[in-house]
């Protein structure tokens, strides 16, 4: 794969206009054909600047490749990547403030379909091989679109919770947490598409995840109230045990390791617990390094884990790459504000 060699530029002044850098296109588009497993990097870039962008790593030759959407695509990727989901050959990527959903060949990149008419999309579940949910920052319903042809068949109705959003399925159920300015996870029924049950919990759970235990496990972010780690049982509904943080803490980020048996949280550094454990870590998987952890994967194949650094908010982000055990492997300098990760199994390479 060769290197990318920018999108062409000009300067171009008027007399008595402001004088503005426009691009010009079409850019250049590169062929990519990755097989083995891969890590997506989501980069979110600056709210309106129109700078996300797509990394990829290929954690067996230590490769990185940046911008790999606007490489392979000839276009600009948008406004605000939020996040990233793979599912049976297919990969969606979210772009919030861009209102749209792209539909990428996970091997070559090479776009396939784009879902609009989502107001400000922020994650995508797939409750089985054929549907997709879509969450919302500022629509009170979730968008179901057919995965087939990435058209919109209907809505959800979440009953006055103005946005929604990450998901996590057990069962026939999704439970999905209500971040902003809320206190509820929605408990959805995939055979009705309808909301079904709620669960209290602190205000702004920020997080969402499932273990292998079937516990859920959500976290609030500190900005109203204390902050709160919760264990819940998806069968029942009922919370099982709260992890209390000092005031000031803004715990976030939560992800499993591949046996889905340990927790992983940032709260300034990086933490890890046992899910049967009954009290909070006290000592960091990760310490604090001076800049900003500010997204958390986990590698379900390998339990590595992956920490992406938002530096400043402005410059290039940076990833840390570590072993199960908390050993520094690989550093990689990829888009600005990198916040999620997808991770991609093995996969073959159409002709």
């Amino acid at each position: 794969m060769r290197r990318w060699k920018g999108h062409i530029a000009a300067c171009c002044a008027a007399a008595a206009l402001a004088t503005a850098c426009m691009d010009y296109g079409p850019l250049d588009e590169e062929a990519f054909a990755t097989s083995g497993r891969g890590v997506f990097i989501t980069c979110e870039g600056n709210f309106t600047w129109d700078n996300a962008s797509l990394s990829y790593y290929d954690p067996a030759t230590r490769q990185l490749e940046n911008e790999v959407f606007i490489r392979a695509n000839g276009m600009k990727l948008g406004d605000v990547a939020q996040s990233m989901s793979l599912h049976d050959g297919r990969a969606y990527v979210v772009v919030n403030n861009s209102g749209a959903v792209y539909e990428i060949d996970p091997a070559t990149f090479r776009l396939r379909g784009i879902i609009e008419g989502v107001v400000s999309p922020r994650y995508v579940h797939f409750p089985n091989d054929t549907t997709l949910y879509i969450t919302d920052l500022y629509d009170p319903r979730i968008t179901v679109a057919d995965a087939r042809t990435n058209r919109i068949r209907g809505h959800i109705a979440t009953n006055g919770h103005k946005s929604t959003e990450q998901m996590v399925q057990w069962g026939d159920e999704v439970f999905v947490n209500c971040w902003s300015y809320d206190n509820k996870l929605l408990v959805i029924d995939t055979r009705t598409e309808r909301l079904v049950d709620s669960i209290t919990v602190g205000r702004q759970p920020s997080a969402l995840a499932v273990d292998r235990n079937g516990k859920l496990w959500t976290v609030t972010d500190g900005l109203n109230d204390p902050a709160v780690l919760y264990r819940i049982d998806a069968a029942t509904r009922r919370i099982e045990r709260t992890f209390s943080f000092p005031a000031g803490d803004h715990p976030a980020r939560l992800a499993l390791n591949g046996r889905r048996d340990t927790l992983y949280f940032i709260n300034r550094d990086v933490w890890r617990m046992r899910v049967d454990d009954e009290q909070l870590p006290a000592t960091p998987f990760l310490p604090y390094a001076g800049t900003i952890y500010y997204g958390l994967g986990v590698d379900p194949t390998t339990s590595e884990v992956y920490v992406a650094d938002a530096i400043d908010y402005v410059q290039h982000g940076v990833v840390y790459r570590f072993t199960p055990q908390g050993r520094a492997v690989d550093t990689l300098r990829v888009g600005i504000v990198p916040g999620s990760f997808c991770f991609k199994p093995q996969t073959t390479v159409k002709p």
